[in-house]
Protein backbone atom coordinates (compact mmCIF):
# COMPACT_ATOMS: atom_id res chain seq x y z
CA UNK A 1 0.00 0.00 0.00
CA UNK A 2 2.98 2.66 1.09
CA UNK A 3 5.96 0.49 -0.93
CA UNK A 4 8.03 4.03 -0.96
CA UNK A 5 7.61 4.28 2.74
CA UNK A 6 8.61 2.01 5.83
CA UNK A 7 5.32 2.12 7.81
CA UNK A 8 4.96 -1.11 10.20
CA UNK A 9 2.30 -3.41 9.51
CA UNK A 10 0.91 -2.39 12.85
CA UNK A 11 -0.18 0.91 11.58
CA UNK A 12 -0.97 -0.43 8.03
CA UNK A 13 -4.05 -2.67 10.39
CA UNK A 14 -4.80 0.77 12.51
CA UNK A 15 -5.27 2.65 8.80
CA UNK A 16 -7.26 0.24 7.39
CA UNK A 17 -9.63 0.04 9.81
CA UNK A 18 -9.55 3.47 10.34
CA UNK A 19 -10.44 4.28 6.77
CA UNK A 20 -13.56 1.81 6.61
CA UNK A 21 -14.85 3.85 9.78
CA UNK A 22 -14.50 6.94 8.35
CA UNK A 23 -15.66 6.34 4.81
CA UNK A 24 -19.45 7.93 5.47
CA UNK A 25 -17.85 10.62 6.57
CA UNK A 26 -15.61 11.37 3.86
CA UNK A 27 -19.16 10.88 1.81
CA UNK A 28 -20.81 13.99 3.45
CA UNK A 29 -17.66 16.13 3.03
CA UNK A 30 -17.66 15.27 -0.48
CA UNK A 31 -21.51 16.73 -0.77
CA UNK A 32 -20.62 19.69 0.65
CA UNK A 33 -17.46 20.35 -1.53
CA UNK A 34 -19.56 19.25 -4.77
CA UNK A 35 -21.76 22.00 -3.16
CA UNK A 36 -19.11 24.66 -2.35
CA UNK A 37 -17.79 24.10 -5.90
CA UNK A 38 -19.93 24.43 -7.13
CA UNK A 39 -21.05 27.86 -5.81
CA UNK A 40 -17.42 28.80 -6.28
CA UNK A 41 -17.99 28.57 -10.23
CA UNK A 42 -21.03 30.62 -10.12
CA UNK A 43 -18.81 33.79 -8.72
CA UNK A 44 -16.77 33.14 -11.08
CA UNK A 45 -18.82 33.04 -13.67
CA UNK A 46 -20.91 36.04 -12.41
CA UNK A 47 -18.26 38.17 -11.86
CA UNK A 48 -17.29 37.36 -15.39
CA UNK A 49 -13.64 36.60 -14.40
CA UNK A 50 -11.32 36.78 -17.80
CA UNK A 51 -7.50 36.09 -18.74
CA UNK A 52 -7.06 39.88 -18.83
CA UNK A 53 -7.94 39.91 -14.93
CA UNK A 54 -4.54 37.97 -14.07
CA UNK A 55 -2.26 40.82 -14.96
CA UNK A 56 -1.02 42.41 -12.47
CA UNK A 57 -0.23 46.50 -11.48
CA UNK A 58 2.25 48.30 -10.43
CA UNK A 59 3.01 51.76 -8.16
CA UNK A 60 -0.36 53.39 -6.94
CA UNK A 61 -2.22 50.18 -8.82
CA UNK A 62 -4.76 52.55 -10.06
CA UNK A 63 -7.96 50.96 -12.39
CA UNK A 64 -6.66 47.44 -11.69
CA UNK A 65 -9.57 45.61 -12.84
CA UNK A 66 -8.15 42.11 -12.08
CA UNK A 67 -7.95 43.23 -8.16
CA UNK A 68 -11.41 44.72 -8.75
CA UNK A 69 -13.47 41.85 -9.74
CA UNK A 70 -11.73 38.85 -7.09
CA UNK A 71 -13.27 41.29 -4.77
CA UNK A 72 -16.46 40.53 -6.18
CA UNK A 73 -15.59 36.49 -6.93
CA UNK A 74 -15.24 36.76 -2.73
CA UNK A 75 -17.99 38.36 -1.86
CA UNK A 76 -20.37 36.66 -4.38
CA UNK A 77 -18.66 32.99 -3.27
CA UNK A 78 -19.47 34.05 0.64
CA UNK A 79 -22.85 36.04 0.22
CA UNK A 80 -21.16 39.53 0.76
CA UNK A 81 -22.37 42.62 -0.10
CA UNK A 82 -18.67 43.45 -0.59
CA UNK A 83 -14.91 41.90 0.55
CA UNK A 84 -11.60 43.00 0.55
CA UNK A 85 -8.82 40.56 -0.90
CA UNK A 86 -5.23 41.88 -1.19
CA UNK A 87 -2.07 40.01 -0.91
CA UNK A 88 -0.69 42.66 1.29
CA UNK A 89 -2.65 40.99 4.22
CA UNK A 90 0.05 39.23 5.61
CA UNK A 91 -1.34 37.17 8.21
CA UNK A 92 -5.07 36.10 9.79
CA UNK A 93 -4.09 37.91 12.34
CA UNK A 94 -2.98 41.33 10.17
CA UNK A 95 -6.43 41.10 8.88
CA UNK A 96 -8.40 40.78 12.13
CA UNK A 97 -6.60 43.80 13.07
CA UNK A 98 -6.96 45.76 10.26
CA UNK A 99 -10.86 45.13 10.36
CA UNK A 100 -10.65 46.25 13.97
CA UNK A 101 -8.85 49.44 13.64
CA UNK A 102 -10.77 50.38 10.95
CA UNK A 103 -14.25 50.29 12.01
CA UNK A 104 -13.62 51.03 16.24
CA UNK A 105 -12.99 54.07 17.31
CA UNK A 106 -11.34 55.35 20.88
CA UNK A 107 -14.02 55.23 23.22
CA UNK A 108 -15.68 52.29 21.67
CA UNK A 109 -16.58 48.69 23.65
CA UNK A 110 -15.72 45.42 22.43
CA UNK A 111 -17.01 42.32 24.10
CA UNK A 112 -15.88 39.17 22.65
CA UNK A 113 -18.66 36.11 23.54
CA UNK A 114 -16.35 33.37 23.00
CA UNK A 115 -13.77 33.39 25.88
CA UNK A 116 -10.04 34.46 25.35
CA UNK A 117 -9.06 34.72 21.33
CA UNK A 118 -6.12 33.15 19.74
CA UNK A 119 -2.66 34.31 21.59
CA UNK A 120 -1.60 36.82 18.77
CA UNK A 121 -5.16 38.81 19.00
CA UNK A 122 -4.26 39.01 22.85
CA UNK A 123 -1.95 41.98 21.69
CA UNK A 124 -3.85 42.94 19.29
CA UNK A 125 -6.31 43.84 22.28
CA UNK A 126 -4.35 44.47 24.89
CA UNK A 127 -5.06 42.03 27.38
CA UNK A 128 -3.60 41.90 30.57
CA UNK A 129 -0.18 40.62 29.80
CA UNK A 130 0.25 41.14 26.57
CA UNK A 131 -0.26 45.25 26.60
CA UNK A 132 1.58 45.91 23.20
CA UNK A 133 2.39 48.81 21.85
CA UNK A 134 -0.02 50.08 19.71
CA UNK A 135 -3.09 47.89 20.84
CA UNK A 136 -6.83 48.94 20.88
CA UNK A 137 -6.09 49.42 24.83
CA UNK A 138 -3.84 52.12 24.01
CA UNK A 139 -6.26 54.05 21.57
CA UNK A 140 -9.16 53.80 24.08
CA UNK A 141 -11.01 50.93 22.72
CA UNK A 142 -12.30 48.68 25.93
CA UNK A 143 -12.92 45.24 25.79
CA UNK A 144 -14.58 42.77 27.63
CA UNK A 145 -15.49 39.07 27.09
CA UNK A 146 -17.76 35.93 28.10
CA UNK A 147 -15.94 33.12 29.11
CA UNK A 148 -17.00 29.60 27.62
CA UNK A 149 -19.26 26.91 29.37
CA UNK A 150 -17.39 24.33 30.92
CA UNK A 151 -17.98 22.22 27.92
CA UNK A 152 -16.62 24.28 25.89
CA UNK A 153 -19.58 25.80 24.64
CA UNK A 154 -21.29 29.94 24.55
CA UNK A 155 -22.88 31.01 27.62
CA UNK A 156 -26.08 31.77 25.87
CA UNK A 157 -27.60 33.08 29.31
CA UNK A 158 -24.68 35.38 30.05
CA UNK A 159 -24.54 37.05 26.46
CA UNK A 160 -28.27 37.75 27.65
CA UNK A 161 -27.58 39.50 30.63
CA UNK A 162 -24.13 41.05 29.18
CA UNK A 163 -25.10 42.43 25.86
CA UNK A 164 -25.79 46.08 25.88
CA UNK A 165 -26.86 48.82 23.48
CA UNK A 166 -23.24 50.06 24.65
CA UNK A 167 -21.21 47.59 22.58
CA UNK A 168 -19.98 48.59 19.43
CA UNK A 169 -18.71 45.20 18.55
CA UNK A 170 -19.83 41.48 19.50
CA UNK A 171 -16.88 39.43 18.43
CA UNK A 172 -16.66 35.72 17.92
CA UNK A 173 -13.94 33.65 17.41
CA UNK A 174 -15.15 30.53 14.79
CA UNK A 175 -12.10 28.32 15.62
CA UNK A 176 -11.09 27.28 18.23
CA UNK A 177 -7.25 28.60 18.23
CA UNK A 178 -5.00 26.66 20.93
CA UNK A 179 -7.74 25.43 23.30
CA UNK A 180 -9.86 22.04 23.27
CA UNK A 181 -13.60 23.85 23.02
CA UNK A 182 -15.76 23.29 20.12
CA UNK A 183 -15.12 25.39 16.97
CA UNK A 184 -18.52 27.30 15.99
CA UNK A 185 -21.23 26.09 13.48
CA UNK A 186 -22.89 28.73 11.28
CA UNK A 187 -26.47 28.07 13.81
CA UNK A 188 -24.06 28.70 16.52
CA UNK A 189 -22.99 32.15 15.24
CA UNK A 190 -26.60 32.55 13.87
CA UNK A 191 -27.79 32.09 17.43
CA UNK A 192 -25.34 34.38 19.53
CA UNK A 193 -25.95 37.28 16.46
CA UNK A 194 -29.81 36.97 17.19
CA UNK A 195 -29.35 37.87 20.85
CA UNK A 196 -26.71 40.32 19.67
CA UNK A 197 -29.01 42.36 17.44
CA UNK A 198 -31.46 42.01 19.46
CA UNK A 199 -29.61 43.07 22.85
CA UNK A 200 -27.79 45.85 21.32
CA UNK A 201 -29.74 46.75 17.44
CA UNK A 202 -26.36 48.95 16.32
CA UNK A 203 -23.63 46.59 17.04
CA UNK A 204 -21.34 44.98 14.88
CA UNK A 205 -21.24 41.75 14.70
CA UNK A 206 -18.15 40.97 13.69
CA UNK A 207 -16.55 36.56 12.98
CA UNK A 208 -13.28 35.37 13.20
CA UNK A 209 -13.74 33.32 10.57
CA UNK A 210 -10.20 31.29 9.83
CA UNK A 211 -10.27 27.53 8.83
CA UNK A 212 -14.08 27.63 8.83
CA UNK A 213 -14.26 28.70 5.19
CA UNK A 214 -16.20 26.70 2.95
CA UNK A 215 -16.34 23.58 5.67
CA UNK A 216 -20.24 24.04 5.95
CA UNK A 217 -22.48 25.00 2.88
CA UNK A 218 -23.14 28.57 4.55
CA UNK A 219 -20.81 31.51 5.96
CA UNK A 220 -21.57 33.26 8.74
CA UNK A 221 -22.90 36.36 6.96
CA UNK A 222 -26.09 34.62 6.06
CA UNK A 223 -26.73 33.53 9.49
CA UNK A 224 -26.22 37.04 11.07
CA UNK A 225 -22.81 38.08 11.21
CA UNK A 226 -22.16 41.60 9.64
CA UNK A 227 -18.72 41.09 8.55
CA UNK A 228 -15.99 38.31 8.47
CA UNK A 229 -11.68 38.36 7.95
CA UNK A 230 -9.48 35.23 7.16
CA UNK A 231 -6.24 34.57 5.43
CA UNK A 232 -5.63 33.28 2.07
CA UNK A 233 -3.08 30.39 3.32
CA UNK A 234 -6.12 29.02 4.93
CA UNK A 235 -8.59 27.40 3.59
CA UNK A 236 -10.06 30.28 1.12
CA UNK A 237 -6.74 30.48 -0.55
CA UNK A 238 -6.91 26.38 -1.86
CA UNK A 239 -3.17 26.04 -1.24
CA UNK A 240 -2.23 28.12 -4.27
CA UNK A 241 -2.48 31.92 -2.81
CA UNK A 242 1.35 32.66 -1.68
CA UNK A 243 -0.23 35.12 1.05
CA UNK A 244 -2.71 37.55 1.27
CA UNK A 245 -6.07 37.78 3.33
CA UNK A 246 -9.99 38.94 2.73
CA UNK A 247 -12.43 41.08 4.66
CA UNK A 248 -16.08 40.49 3.72
CA UNK A 249 -19.42 41.67 4.48
CA UNK A 250 -21.27 44.77 4.98
CA UNK A 251 -19.96 47.17 2.53
CA UNK A 252 -19.83 50.17 4.68
CA UNK A 253 -17.94 48.17 7.05
CA UNK A 254 -16.00 46.89 4.68
CA UNK A 255 -15.30 50.51 2.63
CA UNK A 256 -14.24 51.43 6.53
CA UNK A 257 -11.77 48.76 6.75
CA UNK A 258 -10.00 49.83 3.36
CA UNK A 259 -9.16 52.99 4.93
CA UNK A 260 -6.89 51.35 7.56
CA UNK A 261 -5.49 49.33 4.94
CA UNK A 262 -4.65 52.10 2.78
CA UNK A 263 -5.50 55.56 4.05
CA UNK A 264 -8.91 57.54 4.52
CA UNK A 265 -9.84 58.76 1.18
CA UNK A 266 -8.19 56.14 -0.97
CA UNK A 267 -9.37 53.24 0.90
CA UNK A 268 -9.30 50.10 -2.44
CA UNK A 269 -8.75 52.29 -5.04
CA UNK A 270 -4.99 52.05 -4.88
CA UNK A 271 -2.85 48.80 -4.15
CA UNK A 272 -1.23 46.93 -6.73
CA UNK A 273 -1.41 43.62 -7.29
CA UNK A 274 2.35 42.87 -8.26
CA UNK A 275 1.51 39.62 -10.60
CA UNK A 276 -0.08 38.07 -7.85
CA UNK A 277 -3.82 37.84 -9.37
CA UNK A 278 -3.47 34.34 -11.26
CA UNK A 279 -2.45 32.72 -7.91
CA UNK A 280 -4.88 34.18 -6.10
CA UNK A 281 -8.24 33.22 -8.55
CA UNK A 282 -6.65 30.15 -9.32
CA UNK A 283 -6.43 29.62 -5.70
CA UNK A 284 -10.08 30.74 -4.93
CA UNK A 285 -11.37 28.49 -7.51
CA UNK A 286 -9.27 25.46 -5.58
CA UNK A 287 -10.62 26.43 -2.16
CA UNK A 288 -13.88 24.16 -1.60
CA UNK A 289 -12.25 21.13 -2.93
CA UNK A 290 -9.08 21.33 -1.10
CA UNK A 291 -11.29 22.70 2.43
CA UNK A 292 -12.88 19.11 1.45
CA UNK A 293 -9.67 17.13 1.36
CA UNK A 294 -8.29 18.76 4.61
CA UNK A 295 -11.15 17.67 6.58
CA UNK A 296 -10.71 14.22 5.09
CA UNK A 297 -7.00 14.12 6.18
CA UNK A 298 -8.52 15.26 9.80
CA UNK A 299 -11.35 12.55 9.82
CA UNK A 300 -8.59 9.82 9.16
CA UNK A 301 -6.04 11.15 11.85
CA UNK A 302 -9.04 10.98 14.17
CA UNK A 303 -9.95 7.83 13.28
CA UNK A 304 -6.47 6.35 13.21
CA UNK A 305 -5.02 8.19 16.83
CA UNK A 306 -8.36 6.97 18.10
CA UNK A 307 -7.44 2.97 16.66
CA UNK A 308 -4.01 3.77 18.42
CA UNK A 309 -5.65 4.59 21.90
CA UNK A 310 -5.45 8.39 22.34
CA UNK A 311 -8.11 11.04 22.73
CA UNK A 312 -9.04 13.32 19.99
CA UNK A 313 -11.29 16.03 19.50
CA UNK A 314 -13.52 16.16 17.13
CA UNK A 315 -14.25 12.48 16.75
CA UNK A 316 -14.33 10.83 13.33
CA UNK A 317 -18.16 10.76 13.40
CA UNK A 318 -18.71 13.83 14.99
CA UNK A 319 -19.59 17.18 12.51
CA UNK A 320 -17.12 19.83 11.79
CA UNK A 321 -16.74 23.34 11.85
CA UNK A 322 -13.11 23.66 10.80
CA UNK A 323 -10.33 21.84 8.98
CA UNK A 324 -8.85 21.91 12.74
CA UNK A 325 -8.00 18.42 14.47
CA UNK A 326 -6.68 17.69 17.79
CA UNK A 327 -5.04 14.36 19.23
CA UNK A 328 -3.82 14.49 22.79
CA UNK A 329 -0.45 13.31 23.35
CA UNK A 330 -0.21 12.88 26.77
CA UNK A 331 3.57 13.57 27.05
CA UNK A 332 6.32 16.33 25.72
CA UNK A 333 8.20 13.43 24.24
CA UNK A 334 5.19 11.97 22.30
CA UNK A 335 4.01 15.85 20.96
CA UNK A 336 7.97 16.14 19.53
CA UNK A 337 7.91 13.14 17.67
CA UNK A 338 4.50 13.61 16.22
CA UNK A 339 5.67 16.62 14.76
CA UNK A 340 8.94 15.33 13.57
CA UNK A 341 6.89 12.52 11.64
CA UNK A 342 4.52 14.90 9.80
CA UNK A 343 7.82 16.80 9.05
CA UNK A 344 8.82 13.86 7.23
CA UNK A 345 5.67 13.54 5.44
CA UNK A 346 5.86 16.85 3.82
CA UNK A 347 6.94 17.65 0.03
CA UNK A 348 9.42 20.46 1.25
CA UNK A 349 11.88 20.27 3.67
CA UNK A 350 11.38 16.92 4.88
CA UNK A 351 15.17 16.30 6.04
CA UNK A 352 14.25 19.02 8.60
CA UNK A 353 13.37 18.25 12.26
CA UNK A 354 11.35 20.17 14.11
CA UNK A 355 12.28 21.42 17.57
CA UNK A 356 10.39 23.52 20.43
CA UNK A 357 11.29 27.40 20.23
CA UNK A 358 10.11 30.67 21.22
CA UNK A 359 8.01 32.54 18.69
CA UNK A 360 6.58 35.97 18.65
CA UNK A 361 2.90 36.66 20.02
CA UNK A 362 2.98 33.63 21.87
CA UNK A 363 3.76 33.12 25.73
CA UNK A 364 5.25 29.58 25.49
CA UNK A 365 7.92 27.61 23.59
CA UNK A 366 6.01 26.33 20.13
CA UNK A 367 6.83 23.44 18.11
CA UNK A 368 5.50 23.66 14.56
CA UNK A 369 5.90 20.69 11.32
CA UNK A 370 5.09 22.43 8.58
CA UNK A 371 7.26 21.73 4.81
CA UNK A 372 5.09 24.02 2.85
CA UNK A 373 4.87 25.13 -0.73
CA UNK A 374 3.72 28.84 0.94
CA UNK A 375 5.63 29.24 4.27
CA UNK A 376 2.98 29.07 6.83
CA UNK A 377 0.07 27.89 5.09
CA UNK A 378 -1.77 25.80 7.42
CA UNK A 379 -4.13 24.16 4.61
CA UNK A 380 -0.73 22.46 3.58
CA UNK A 381 -0.23 19.35 5.93
CA UNK A 382 0.77 20.96 9.39
CA UNK A 383 0.96 20.32 13.04
CA UNK A 384 1.84 23.10 16.14
CA UNK A 385 1.35 23.27 19.48
CA UNK A 386 2.62 25.19 22.49
CA UNK A 387 4.58 23.08 24.58
CA UNK A 388 2.43 22.66 27.62
CA UNK A 389 -0.31 21.04 28.86
CA UNK A 390 -1.76 18.96 28.10
CA UNK A 391 0.40 18.52 25.01
CA UNK A 392 -2.14 18.44 22.40
CA UNK A 393 -0.95 18.46 18.36
CA UNK A 394 -3.31 20.72 16.65
CA UNK A 395 -2.78 19.33 13.11
CA UNK A 396 -4.62 21.01 9.94
CA UNK A 397 -4.31 21.07 6.62
CA UNK A 398 -3.75 18.56 3.02
CA UNK A 399 -3.82 19.84 -0.31
CA UNK A 400 -4.86 15.83 -1.35
CA UNK A 401 -6.30 13.55 1.39
CA UNK A 402 -3.76 10.47 0.03
CA UNK A 403 -0.72 12.69 1.01
CA UNK A 404 -2.37 13.96 4.40
CA UNK A 405 -3.14 10.36 5.28
CA UNK A 406 0.02 9.04 4.24
CA UNK A 407 1.42 12.35 6.66
CA UNK A 408 -0.35 11.34 9.32
CA UNK A 409 0.88 7.24 9.15
CA UNK A 410 4.23 9.23 9.39
CA UNK A 411 3.84 10.75 12.22
CA UNK A 412 2.27 7.38 14.07
CA UNK A 413 5.50 5.71 12.66
CA UNK A 414 7.68 8.14 14.75
CA UNK A 415 5.95 7.76 18.14
CA UNK A 416 6.53 4.24 17.33
CA UNK A 417 10.21 4.10 16.63
CA UNK A 418 10.60 5.72 19.74
CA UNK A 419 8.07 2.92 21.53
CA UNK A 420 5.59 6.58 22.41
CA UNK A 421 2.36 3.90 20.73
Amino acid sequence: MFPYFNIDTKLLEASEKAETRAQPYFQKIEEVQRYNQQKMLAAFTRAGVSESHFVGSTGYGYGDRGRDVLDQVYAYAFEAEDALVRHNFVSGTHTLTVALFGMLRPGDKMLCVTGTPYDTIQGVIGLPGREESGSLKEFGISYEQIDLLPDGTPDYEEMERRILPEFRMIYIQRSRGYSLRPSLFVRDIERIAEIAKRKAPECIVMVDNCYGEFVERDEPLTHGADIMAGSLIKNPGGGIAPTGGYIAGRKDLVELCSYRLTTPGTGREIGCTLGNNRELFLGAFHAPHVTGEALKTAVFASALFSELGFDVTPRFDEPRADIIQVVMLREKAALVAFCKGVQKGAPVDSFVVPEPSPMPGYDSDVIMAAGAFTLGASIELSADAPLREPYAAWMQGGLNYHSGQLGMLLAAQEMLEEKLV
